[in-house]
């Protein structure tokens, strides 16, 4: 893909000396939603890590927006406009919903904080009526909201979701997935990397299958829906 904004290719990475990844090419363009499906243990968390810096790569090679940053550190990946959402959600739970948001713009989107927090406000007008609230007593879809919020306020390019809908109800579930079309609608690429398959496939224009470090199945999300190999990679089937 010529227009790629993130290209992958070769990638082996893992702990110490266990190889989780073991030659991952991946590509998203600008503007464009990836899945990323896999069950427990696949590697998906492994390999957003290792896109966004938190892990060194042992081989292969990551380029964002026509940069390599494979050897890049974290701080300097998120200044570039790659932001990560992490599994757990992760706020500061003795931070307030505001102070929460604030931090999102400490690399980047500074400048902009005031207005970018109203734009967070406005997709999220739950976060905005509890704006006082520490972080800790509020729900899991809350924190949720709060989670994609603080990145947003550092104006991703990409934006890497790790497992969002994980412990939401059905309900907040469908509201995540909307919430995602409409930040895609601003223009945001997102790498949507989950175990829900349904929903993924519905949001996604395209889609990798991920099994034991190795991409077993990918393409258009359409196509993937109903091809008996995802059973086999997704449920063992």
């Amino acid at each position: 893909m010529s227009d790629a904004l993130l290209a992958v290719s070769g990638l082996i990475a893992g702990y110490g000396a266990i190889e989780v990844l073991r030659g991952i090419d991946l590509e998203v363009a600008a503007g464009e939603i990836v899945a990323v499906l896999g069950s427990n243990g696949a590697g998906k968390s492994t390999l957003n890590r290792t896109i966004s810096g938190v892990l060194r790569a042992t081989h292969g090679s990551i380029r964002f927006a026509d940069s390599a940053i494979e050897r890049e550190r974290p701080a300097t990946i998120v200044a570039r406009g790659l932001i990560h959402v992490p599994e757990g959600r992760c706020v500061f739970p003795n931070l307030t919903i505001m102070e929460n948001l604030d931090l999102g713009s400490y690399r980047r989107g500074r400048v902009r904080r005031e207005s970018n927090r109203e734009r967070v406000f406005a997709i999220f007008p739950r976060l905005a009526e509890r704006r006082s609230q520490r972080a800790g007593t509020l729900s899991g879809g809350e924190q949720q909201m709060l989670a994609i919020g603080r990145a947003l306020m550092a104006e991703p390019k990409l934006l890497i979701l790790d497992e969002p809908s994980l412990g939401l109800s059905p309900l907040l579930v469908e509201e995540l997935f909307a919430l995602i079309r409409r930040i895609n609608g601003e223009g945001i690429a997102l790498l949507l990397v989950e175990q829900n398959v349904v929903q993924c496939l519905e949001v996604a224009r395209r889609a990798y299958i991920l099994e034991k470090g190795v991409f077993v199945l990918h393409g258009n999300s359409a196509d993937i829906r109903d091809d008996p190999n995802l059973k086999r990679a997704y449920l063992g089937l």
